[in-house]
Protein backbone atom coordinates (compact mmCIF):
# COMPACT_ATOMS: atom_id res chain seq x y z
CA UNK A 1 0.00 0.00 0.00
CA UNK A 2 1.11 3.58 -0.62
CA UNK A 3 1.39 6.25 2.04
CA UNK A 4 -2.11 7.57 1.27
CA UNK A 5 -3.59 4.14 1.93
CA UNK A 6 -1.61 3.83 5.15
CA UNK A 7 -2.83 7.28 6.15
CA UNK A 8 -6.48 6.27 5.66
CA UNK A 9 -6.17 2.90 7.38
CA UNK A 10 -4.10 4.10 10.33
CA UNK A 11 -5.70 7.50 10.90
CA UNK A 12 -2.23 9.10 10.91
CA UNK A 13 -1.47 11.92 8.49
CA UNK A 14 1.04 11.32 5.71
CA UNK A 15 3.14 14.15 7.12
CA UNK A 16 3.29 12.44 10.51
CA UNK A 17 4.02 9.07 8.92
CA UNK A 18 6.98 10.63 7.12
CA UNK A 19 8.12 12.14 10.42
CA UNK A 20 7.94 8.72 12.07
CA UNK A 21 10.01 7.36 9.21
CA UNK A 22 12.65 10.08 9.69
CA UNK A 23 12.62 9.32 13.42
CA UNK A 24 13.27 5.65 12.72
CA UNK A 25 9.97 4.42 14.16
CA UNK A 26 8.45 3.36 10.87
CA UNK A 27 10.22 2.01 7.84
CA UNK A 28 8.45 1.38 4.55
CA UNK A 29 8.72 -2.24 3.52
CA UNK A 30 10.18 -1.17 0.22
CA UNK A 31 10.38 1.60 -2.34
CA UNK A 32 9.20 1.25 -5.89
CA UNK A 33 11.16 2.13 -9.02
CA UNK A 34 9.49 5.54 -8.83
CA UNK A 35 10.86 5.89 -5.23
CA UNK A 36 7.34 5.77 -3.76
CA UNK A 37 7.09 4.23 -0.33
CA UNK A 38 5.28 0.91 -0.17
CA UNK A 39 3.91 -0.31 3.14
CA UNK A 40 2.84 -3.78 4.24
CA UNK A 41 0.16 -4.91 6.66
CA UNK A 42 2.92 -5.25 9.26
CA UNK A 43 3.74 -1.55 8.69
CA UNK A 44 0.07 -0.75 9.31
CA UNK A 45 0.20 -2.70 12.58
CA UNK A 46 3.32 -0.76 13.55
CA UNK A 47 1.70 2.59 12.67
CA UNK A 48 -1.33 1.74 14.82
CA UNK A 49 1.00 0.64 17.64
CA UNK A 50 2.74 4.02 17.47
CA UNK A 51 -0.61 5.82 17.47
CA UNK A 52 -1.79 3.91 20.56
CA UNK A 53 1.53 4.56 22.30
CA UNK A 54 1.22 8.28 21.62
CA UNK A 55 -2.37 8.21 22.93
CA UNK A 56 -0.98 6.77 26.20
CA UNK A 57 1.45 9.68 26.43
CA UNK A 58 4.62 7.81 25.57
CA UNK A 59 7.32 9.96 23.98
CA UNK A 60 8.87 9.01 20.66
CA UNK A 61 11.91 7.64 22.51
CA UNK A 62 9.71 5.53 24.77
CA UNK A 63 7.66 4.39 21.79
CA UNK A 64 10.89 3.43 20.06
CA UNK A 65 11.88 1.32 23.06
CA UNK A 66 8.47 -0.36 23.12
CA UNK A 67 8.72 -1.02 19.39
CA UNK A 68 12.12 -2.64 19.89
CA UNK A 69 10.54 -4.97 22.43
CA UNK A 70 7.60 -5.66 20.09
CA UNK A 71 9.88 -6.34 17.14
CA UNK A 72 12.10 -8.84 18.94
CA UNK A 73 10.01 -10.21 21.80
CA UNK A 74 12.22 -13.27 22.31
CA UNK A 75 15.18 -11.03 23.18
CA UNK A 76 13.31 -8.96 25.77
CA UNK A 77 11.42 -9.52 28.99
CA UNK A 78 8.06 -8.17 30.07
CA UNK A 79 9.75 -6.23 32.88
CA UNK A 80 11.28 -3.89 30.29
CA UNK A 81 7.87 -2.80 29.02
CA UNK A 82 6.57 -2.57 32.57
CA UNK A 83 9.49 -0.33 33.60
CA UNK A 84 8.82 2.04 30.70
CA UNK A 85 5.12 2.13 31.63
CA UNK A 86 5.89 2.59 35.34
CA UNK A 87 8.19 5.52 34.61
CA UNK A 88 5.53 7.13 32.40
CA UNK A 89 2.92 6.63 35.12
CA UNK A 90 5.18 8.34 37.68
CA UNK A 91 5.78 11.20 35.26
CA UNK A 92 2.03 11.62 34.74
CA UNK A 93 1.41 11.59 38.52
CA UNK A 94 4.00 14.37 38.94
CA UNK A 95 2.37 16.38 36.16
CA UNK A 96 -1.02 15.97 37.84
CA UNK A 97 0.42 17.24 41.13
CA UNK A 98 1.93 20.28 39.38
CA UNK A 99 -1.36 20.96 37.61
CA UNK A 100 -3.29 20.67 40.90
CA UNK A 101 -0.90 23.21 42.47
CA UNK A 102 -1.34 25.52 39.50
CA UNK A 103 -5.12 25.18 39.74
CA UNK A 104 -5.06 26.03 43.44
CA UNK A 105 -2.90 29.10 42.87
CA UNK A 106 -5.02 30.29 39.96
CA UNK A 107 -8.19 29.77 41.97
CA UNK A 108 -6.79 31.92 44.79
CA UNK A 109 -5.73 34.62 42.33
CA UNK A 110 -9.14 34.53 40.66
CA UNK A 111 -10.93 34.71 44.02
CA UNK A 112 -8.96 37.73 45.27
CA UNK A 113 -9.47 39.84 42.17
CA UNK A 114 -12.63 41.91 41.95
CA UNK A 115 -12.46 41.98 38.15
CA UNK A 116 -13.73 45.52 38.12
CA UNK A 117 -12.96 48.43 35.87
CA UNK A 118 -10.49 49.99 38.31
CA UNK A 119 -6.94 50.75 37.23
CA UNK A 120 -4.68 47.71 37.08
CA UNK A 121 -2.50 49.57 39.59
CA UNK A 122 -4.78 48.02 42.20
CA UNK A 123 -5.14 44.58 40.62
CA UNK A 124 -4.53 41.86 43.22
CA UNK A 125 -3.53 39.33 40.54
CA UNK A 126 -0.81 41.57 39.14
CA UNK A 127 0.35 42.49 42.65
CA UNK A 128 0.55 38.82 43.73
CA UNK A 129 2.54 37.88 40.62
CA UNK A 130 4.88 40.84 41.13
CA UNK A 131 5.46 39.92 44.76
CA UNK A 132 5.76 36.20 44.11
CA UNK A 133 2.87 35.21 46.37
Amino acid sequence: MKIGDLEKQSGISAHTLRYYEKSGLLKPSKRGDNNYRHYSNEDLITAKFIKRSKACGFSLAETSSLLAIKTDKSQHVCAEAKAITHNKLQEIEEQIQRLEQMKETLSKLHHYCCGGQESAEFCSIISALEEGE
